[in-house]
């Protein structure tokens, strides 16, 4: 077996990595940054001229809660737009650069894996990409109803005008804080693999998971509404049993 990956390894043109040199390494790692930072460079500046189509997207939510003839931004200083475009600009670029970095990343860490290590990456590595959009649309469709629920916590007195510097920091945070926290099962059965956590004792102590797993979104959640919450706790107590079971599975 590894002498078919040293022949692989051989055929591709790459060194192996034993027999590679701490600068050849520190070579390789800046050529990966290099193509990342390039492809995020070009993707950031095609999210400039898309700029408009990804603020309507990300305003949509708004939107529906106050409807189509009430939801504008207001902006307080004469820098504000530009700013607003530079950010999205910057985080559409590493959104849409992601597949590209990931791929780099991929070819970096794959010389230095077992055949039975690769057998492991790859599900866990398509799978986190799942994981992370799957955490990124929910928020995503659970944010009219935590704005709704936040515009109306105040009060009939208090009129909404929202700036959009704040709007889409709260939008973009809660996609984020979705995107990762649904990483939880991949992390969770990932340590029961290697043997750091035995899925028995995770079984026995469901009852405090479902207690910190509840705390922890009440408390991390940017917004902080009651629908947020549940749909992040909800899920990653279904990801605790379903990591738990997987467990039991592949550590037989």
């Amino acid at each position: 077996m590894a002498s078919q990956v040293l022949t692989k390894l051989r055929r591709s043109g790459r060194p192996e990595p034993d027999a590679m040199t701490l600068v050849e390494h520190i070579e390789e790692l800046r050529n990966r940054v290099v193509v990342a930072a390039v492809a995020t460079l070009a993707a950031g500046v095609a999210a400039f001229f898309l700029y408009q189509p990804i603020l309507s997207f990300l305003q949509h939510p708004y939107c529906q809660v106050a409807g189509p003839r009430h939801c504008a931004f207001y902006v307080t200083t004469p820098l504000q737009g530009l700013s607003i475009r530079m950010k999205i600009a910057t985080y559409g670029g590493v959104f849409m650069a992601s597949p590209v970095i990931l791929w780099e990343l991929w070819r970096f860490i794959t010389p230095g894996l077992l055949p039975k290590e690769r057998h492991y990456v790859v599900p866990f590595a398509l799978a986190s990409i799942a994981l992370f959009l799957f955490g990124v649309v929910l928020a995503y469709v659970i944010f009219p109803h935590a704005l709704a629920w936040l515009g109306s916590i105040g009060g009939p007195s208090l009129r909404q005008i929202y700036s959009p510097t704040a709007y889409l920091r709260l939008i973009l945070a809660l996609m984020v804080l979705f995107g990762l926290a649904f990483e939880f099962p991949l992390l969770l059965l990932g340590l029961q693999l290697v043997g750091l956590v035995d899925p028995k004792t995770l079984a026995r102590g469901r009852r405090w998971a479902f207690v910190l797993i509840v705390a922890g979104a009440a408390i991390f959640t940017p917004s902080g509404d009651p629908f947020s919450m549940l749909a992040l706790a909800v899920p990653l107590y279904v990801f605790y049993e379903v990591s738990v079971a997987l467990g039991r599975l592949l550590t037989r």
